[in-house]
Protein backbone atom coordinates (compact mmCIF):
# COMPACT_ATOMS: atom_id res chain seq x y z
CA UNK A 1 0.00 0.00 0.00
CA UNK A 2 0.91 3.69 -0.72
CA UNK A 3 0.89 6.12 1.62
CA UNK A 4 0.37 9.72 0.59
CA UNK A 5 1.13 12.65 2.94
CA UNK A 6 -1.98 15.15 3.77
CA UNK A 7 -0.75 19.04 3.40
CA UNK A 8 2.97 18.38 3.52
CA UNK A 9 5.15 21.05 4.15
CA UNK A 10 8.29 21.70 2.53
CA UNK A 11 11.36 23.57 3.59
CA UNK A 12 13.82 25.05 1.14
CA UNK A 13 17.03 26.88 1.89
CA UNK A 14 18.48 29.25 -0.37
CA UNK A 15 21.82 29.71 -1.73
CA UNK A 16 24.66 32.53 0.18
CA UNK A 17 24.03 35.88 -0.65
CA UNK A 18 25.88 39.10 1.13
CA UNK A 19 23.97 40.18 3.97
CA UNK A 20 21.65 43.79 3.49
CA UNK A 21 22.17 44.41 6.94
CA UNK A 22 26.11 43.45 8.29
CA UNK A 23 29.11 43.60 6.05
CA UNK A 24 31.04 41.15 4.99
CA UNK A 25 28.62 38.64 6.21
CA UNK A 26 26.84 36.11 4.03
CA UNK A 27 22.80 35.08 4.48
CA UNK A 28 21.04 32.24 3.79
CA UNK A 29 17.47 31.21 4.69
CA UNK A 30 15.08 28.55 5.11
CA UNK A 31 11.89 29.44 3.21
CA UNK A 32 8.16 27.56 3.47
CA UNK A 33 5.45 27.83 1.36
CA UNK A 34 2.29 29.32 3.02
CA UNK A 35 0.16 28.95 -0.29
CA UNK A 36 -1.43 25.95 1.40
CA UNK A 37 -4.81 24.81 3.49
CA UNK A 38 -4.96 26.19 6.71
CA UNK A 39 -2.20 28.80 5.72
CA UNK A 40 -3.40 31.04 8.83
CA UNK A 41 -2.91 28.43 11.20
CA UNK A 42 0.51 27.78 9.47
CA UNK A 43 1.93 30.98 9.49
CA UNK A 44 1.00 31.00 13.29
CA UNK A 45 3.11 28.50 14.42
CA UNK A 46 5.61 29.31 11.93
CA UNK A 47 5.49 33.17 13.08
CA UNK A 48 6.00 32.58 17.07
CA UNK A 49 9.12 30.05 16.22
CA UNK A 50 10.69 33.56 14.71
CA UNK A 51 9.37 33.03 10.75
CA UNK A 52 8.72 36.28 8.97
CA UNK A 53 6.10 36.51 6.21
CA UNK A 54 7.01 37.70 2.75
CA UNK A 55 4.76 37.84 -0.34
CA UNK A 56 3.30 34.32 0.03
CA UNK A 57 6.36 32.82 1.82
CA UNK A 58 7.64 32.40 5.84
CA UNK A 59 11.34 33.06 5.89
CA UNK A 60 14.04 32.62 9.03
CA UNK A 61 17.74 32.99 8.29
CA UNK A 62 20.13 29.88 8.98
CA UNK A 63 23.84 31.67 8.56
CA UNK A 64 26.51 29.60 9.08
CA UNK A 65 28.59 31.98 10.52
CA UNK A 66 26.11 33.99 12.35
CA UNK A 67 23.40 34.64 14.14
CA UNK A 68 22.85 38.17 14.23
CA UNK A 69 19.26 38.39 13.50
CA UNK A 70 17.28 38.13 16.48
CA UNK A 71 13.30 37.81 16.88
CA UNK A 72 11.72 40.47 18.48
CA UNK A 73 8.25 41.06 19.88
CA UNK A 74 6.68 43.36 22.41
CA UNK A 75 4.06 42.31 25.08
CA UNK A 76 1.73 45.26 24.69
CA UNK A 77 0.14 44.67 28.68
CA UNK A 78 3.51 45.86 29.95
CA UNK A 79 4.44 48.29 27.76
CA UNK A 80 5.08 52.02 29.10
CA UNK A 81 6.16 54.97 26.64
CA UNK A 82 9.09 56.25 27.76
CA UNK A 83 9.40 60.38 27.68
CA UNK A 84 10.49 60.54 24.03
CA UNK A 85 7.44 58.61 22.88
CA UNK A 86 5.27 60.21 24.34
CA UNK A 87 6.36 63.63 23.06
CA UNK A 88 6.01 61.51 19.64
CA UNK A 89 2.69 61.08 20.18
CA UNK A 90 1.34 64.49 20.99
CA UNK A 91 3.77 65.92 17.90
CA UNK A 92 1.39 63.86 15.80
CA UNK A 93 -2.34 64.12 17.58
CA UNK A 94 -3.33 65.25 14.62
CA UNK A 95 -2.75 62.02 12.58
CA UNK A 96 -5.61 60.01 11.80
CA UNK A 97 -5.21 56.08 10.85
CA UNK A 98 -7.08 54.02 8.69
CA UNK A 99 -7.60 50.16 8.53
CA UNK A 100 -7.78 49.28 4.66
CA UNK A 101 -7.66 46.10 2.98
CA UNK A 102 -4.52 44.87 1.72
CA UNK A 103 -4.78 47.22 -2.00
CA UNK A 104 -2.54 49.30 -3.69
CA UNK A 105 -3.06 52.78 -4.76
CA UNK A 106 -0.97 54.57 -6.58
CA UNK A 107 -0.49 57.63 -4.19
CA UNK A 108 0.98 54.44 -1.33
CA UNK A 109 3.53 53.78 -3.95
CA UNK A 110 4.72 57.54 -5.17
CA UNK A 111 5.52 57.52 -0.97
CA UNK A 112 7.31 54.16 -1.21
CA UNK A 113 9.00 55.24 -4.26
CA UNK A 114 10.34 59.08 -2.12
CA UNK A 115 11.12 56.68 0.95
CA UNK A 116 13.43 53.57 -0.33
CA UNK A 117 14.97 56.91 -2.31
CA UNK A 118 15.62 58.66 0.73
CA UNK A 119 16.40 55.70 3.17
CA UNK A 120 17.23 52.47 1.09
CA UNK A 121 19.19 53.65 -2.50
CA UNK A 122 21.06 50.39 -2.00
CA UNK A 123 18.54 48.08 -0.75
CA UNK A 124 16.77 45.78 -2.91
CA UNK A 125 13.39 47.45 -2.67
CA UNK A 126 15.02 50.44 -4.14
CA UNK A 127 14.01 49.05 -7.57
CA UNK A 128 10.80 47.82 -6.81
CA UNK A 129 8.19 48.93 -9.44
CA UNK A 130 4.93 49.56 -9.30
CA UNK A 131 3.34 46.05 -10.01
CA UNK A 132 6.64 45.03 -7.14
CA UNK A 133 4.73 47.34 -4.54
CA UNK A 134 1.42 45.41 -5.66
CA UNK A 135 2.79 42.19 -5.34
CA UNK A 136 4.25 42.10 -1.74
CA UNK A 137 0.94 43.89 -0.32
CA UNK A 138 -1.71 41.91 -2.00
CA UNK A 139 -0.16 38.40 -2.85
CA UNK A 140 -0.90 36.95 1.12
CA UNK A 141 -2.29 34.29 1.82
CA UNK A 142 -2.91 35.14 5.25
CA UNK A 143 -5.26 37.59 6.87
CA UNK A 144 -3.07 41.13 6.20
CA UNK A 145 -4.47 44.79 6.26
CA UNK A 146 -3.08 47.74 5.50
CA UNK A 147 -2.98 50.97 7.96
CA UNK A 148 -3.10 54.27 6.21
CA UNK A 149 -2.12 57.61 8.16
CA UNK A 150 -3.16 60.67 7.25
CA UNK A 151 -2.90 64.32 8.66
CA UNK A 152 -5.70 66.11 9.09
CA UNK A 153 -5.14 67.73 5.62
CA UNK A 154 -5.13 64.52 4.07
CA UNK A 155 -2.10 64.25 3.33
CA UNK A 156 -0.53 60.19 3.27
CA UNK A 157 2.04 59.98 5.79
CA UNK A 158 2.82 56.40 6.49
CA UNK A 159 1.59 53.14 5.31
CA UNK A 160 2.29 49.92 7.66
CA UNK A 161 1.48 46.43 6.12
CA UNK A 162 0.47 44.20 9.03
CA UNK A 163 -0.92 40.32 9.15
CA UNK A 164 -3.12 39.71 11.94
CA UNK A 165 -2.22 36.43 14.51
CA UNK A 166 -3.92 34.46 16.68
CA UNK A 167 -1.66 36.28 19.46
CA UNK A 168 -0.62 39.11 18.01
CA UNK A 169 -0.26 41.65 14.94
CA UNK A 170 2.85 41.09 12.51
CA UNK A 171 4.50 44.31 11.18
CA UNK A 172 5.35 43.06 7.52
CA UNK A 173 6.64 46.69 6.53
CA UNK A 174 6.13 50.54 6.94
CA UNK A 175 7.05 53.43 5.01
CA UNK A 176 6.54 56.88 5.15
CA UNK A 177 7.35 60.33 3.92
CA UNK A 178 10.62 60.94 4.87
CA UNK A 179 10.97 64.52 4.26
CA UNK A 180 8.98 65.29 7.86
CA UNK A 181 11.81 63.71 10.13
CA UNK A 182 10.90 65.96 13.03
CA UNK A 183 7.49 63.76 13.23
CA UNK A 184 9.87 60.72 14.16
CA UNK A 185 7.20 58.69 11.74
CA UNK A 186 8.93 55.44 12.10
CA UNK A 187 8.52 55.30 15.86
CA UNK A 188 5.25 56.61 15.65
CA UNK A 189 4.05 53.83 13.33
CA UNK A 190 5.49 51.37 15.70
CA UNK A 191 3.66 52.98 18.87
CA UNK A 192 0.59 52.84 17.28
CA UNK A 193 0.40 48.91 16.58
CA UNK A 194 1.12 48.41 19.85
CA UNK A 195 -2.16 50.89 20.97
CA UNK A 196 -3.97 48.89 17.88
CA UNK A 197 -3.04 45.72 18.63
CA UNK A 198 -3.67 46.21 22.71
CA UNK A 199 -6.79 47.71 21.93
CA UNK A 200 -7.76 44.12 19.69
CA UNK A 201 -7.25 42.03 22.91
CA UNK A 202 -4.07 40.54 21.58
CA UNK A 203 -0.49 40.25 23.64
CA UNK A 204 1.96 40.73 21.22
CA UNK A 205 3.42 42.84 18.34
CA UNK A 206 5.65 41.29 16.21
CA UNK A 207 8.06 43.59 14.71
CA UNK A 208 10.42 41.20 13.27
CA UNK A 209 14.20 41.14 13.64
CA UNK A 210 15.95 42.79 16.11
CA UNK A 211 20.24 43.21 15.06
CA UNK A 212 22.09 44.57 17.56
CA UNK A 213 24.59 45.42 15.68
CA UNK A 214 23.01 47.48 13.12
CA UNK A 215 21.72 50.46 13.00
CA UNK A 216 19.17 49.65 10.48
CA UNK A 217 17.75 47.28 13.11
CA UNK A 218 18.73 48.08 16.87
CA UNK A 219 15.97 50.81 16.95
CA UNK A 220 13.27 47.89 17.85
CA UNK A 221 15.21 47.79 21.39
CA UNK A 222 14.04 51.27 22.07
CA UNK A 223 10.03 49.66 22.95
CA UNK A 224 10.67 48.45 26.55
CA UNK A 225 9.79 45.98 27.73
CA UNK A 226 11.01 43.57 24.94
CA UNK A 227 11.30 39.97 24.27
CA UNK A 228 13.68 38.37 21.74
CA UNK A 229 13.75 34.60 20.62
CA UNK A 230 16.93 32.53 21.55
CA UNK A 231 17.53 28.95 21.62
CA UNK A 232 13.60 28.22 20.90
CA UNK A 233 12.77 30.29 23.64
CA UNK A 234 11.33 34.18 24.46
CA UNK A 235 12.63 35.49 26.92
CA UNK A 236 12.67 39.30 28.14
CA UNK A 237 15.76 41.74 26.20
CA UNK A 238 17.39 42.48 29.43
CA UNK A 239 17.32 38.73 30.85
CA UNK A 240 18.54 37.48 27.20
CA UNK A 241 21.82 40.41 27.28
CA UNK A 242 22.61 39.65 30.92
CA UNK A 243 22.93 35.78 30.59
CA UNK A 244 24.96 36.39 27.12
CA UNK A 245 27.49 38.64 29.45
CA UNK A 246 27.43 36.10 32.00
CA UNK A 247 28.28 33.48 29.83
CA UNK A 248 31.31 35.24 27.77
CA UNK A 249 34.43 34.57 28.38
CA UNK A 250 36.85 36.90 30.38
Amino acid sequence: MVSTLRHAQFFYTTPPQPCPYLPGQVERKVIADLAVPNADALHNRLSRAGFRRSHTLAYTPVCENCSACTPIRIPVARFAPDRTQRRILRHNADLQARCLPPVTTPEQYALFRRYQTARHTEGDMATMTAEDYRSMVEDTPVETMLFEFRSDVGELLIVSLIDRLEDGLSAVYSFYDPDQPHRSLGTLAILFLIEETARLGLPYLYLGYWIQESRKMSYKSRFRPAEILRQGLWRTLEDALQSSHETRPA
